[in-house]
């Protein structure tokens, strides 16, 4: 990831959250991706997909057990995170391995639950389009 790319990609998550304080920082060693941060807290990665000849990017957040207990205390700790009160985190009515997380009415990404080994954690999945970035 270049510098333009970082900055308008960062541009468009403090948009969408409207958090101030998110920061993409990119990576030394890895170019096709970038740490996302909450002021100097690490709370994802950003990941370049050049798949079918397509720009995109994804956002991934890690939630852990310790944070969250279950699915429906996750959407606080995502709001909390990410500074965005109209997040929502909406139960899919034929998957429970997953949730809807929505912006206002704004399908935004997917909430996935993971059980392994009896430990529950979650991950917070988002596509950002080259699309989206022309608007930022």
């Amino acid at each position: 990831m270049d510098v333009q790319e970082i900055r308008k990609v960062e541009s468009y998550i403090k948009r969408l959250f409207g958090n101030a304080k998110l920061r993409v920082v990119p990576r030394a060693k890895k170019r096709d991706s970038a740490d996302v941060l909450l002021g100097e807290e690490p709370i994802g990665v950003l990941i370049v997909d050049d798949e079918d000849g397509e720009h995109s990017y994804n956002f991934e957040m890690p939630i852990a057990a310790a944070d969250v207990q279950d699915i429906g205390k996750a959407e606080g700790y995502m709001r909390h995170k990410l500074g965005a009160t109209a997040l929502r985190v909406v139960p899919r009515p034929k998957k429970k391995d997953s949730a809807d997380v929505l912006l206002g009415e704004e399908f935004i990404g997917v909430l996935f639950v993971d059980d392994e080994k009896g430990k529950r954690s979650y991950n917070f999945e988002m596509a950002i389009l080259d699309l989206d970035l022309e608007e930022a």
